[in-house]
């Protein structure tokens, strides 16, 4: 369809999408400036919408990060039940299990999109605030109860795999395989220079 001047129309996209489309964009934003150091013109742009039509789907900076944050934690749940889903004990190698299927995903994953691993390091920075600090604990508490339903393995595994999976995030965000103390990128890198 064309305008008088010639120029086609743009087409409307509805609040839905748009508000989709500024959580996708808010995900890889803040997962690289965190909370405070993201503007929210950036993630505006990102989507090409301008910053106060973000703030009349969002109430605030921190309601954006909010959902942001939801969304992850809701695609990593997301991960780890299609993991529990496909996992087949025929074809599983010898000591497999459920669990172990779970987290060989979450590591597959974080080889391949960091966003959402980054997303959940900047949302525990931001537990200061107290509004942010409930919805991540709650998040995080959501997370183990369905490995939990999952799984049915018990307390101590259930730790030892959110451990682990947090061990994978450190080393994943800092661009490594390992963090063992032995590991051959540790034994190599220079000390920083005393301040």
């Amino acid at each position: 369809m064309a305008t008088t001047s010639g120029k086609s129309a743009r087409q409307r996209v509805p609040a839905s999408e748009r508000r989709d489309a500024l959580i996708d964009a808010a995900i890889h934003e803040f997962a690289h400036g965190g909370l405070h150091g993201t503007p929210v013109d950036r993630i505006a742009r990102r989507v090409g919408v301008a910053q106060p039509y973000v703030f009349s789907l969002f109430a605030s900076k921190r309601d954006l990060f909010l959902a942001a944050v939801e969304r992850c934690f809701t695609r990593v749940g997301e991960l780890l039940a299609r993991a529990a889903e496909r996992y087949d004990p025929e074809m599983a190698p010898p000591g497999g299990d459920r669990l172990l299927a779970m987290g060989q995903a979450y590591v597959d994953t974080l080889k391949t999109d960091r966003d959402d691993l980054m997303l959940q390091l900047q949302a525990y920075a931001a537990c200061d605030d107290e509004v942010i600090r409930d919805c991540v604990r709650g998040l995080y508490a959501r997370l183990v109860r369905d490995v939990e339903a999952l799984t049915g393995a018990d307390e101590e595994r259930i730790d030892n795999f959110f451990r682990y999976g947090m061990w994978l995030n450190v080393a994943a965000a800092m661009g490594v395989e390992d963090l063992s103390v032995g590991c051959d990128w540790v034994r190599r890198e220079p000390a920083p220079e005393a301040l």
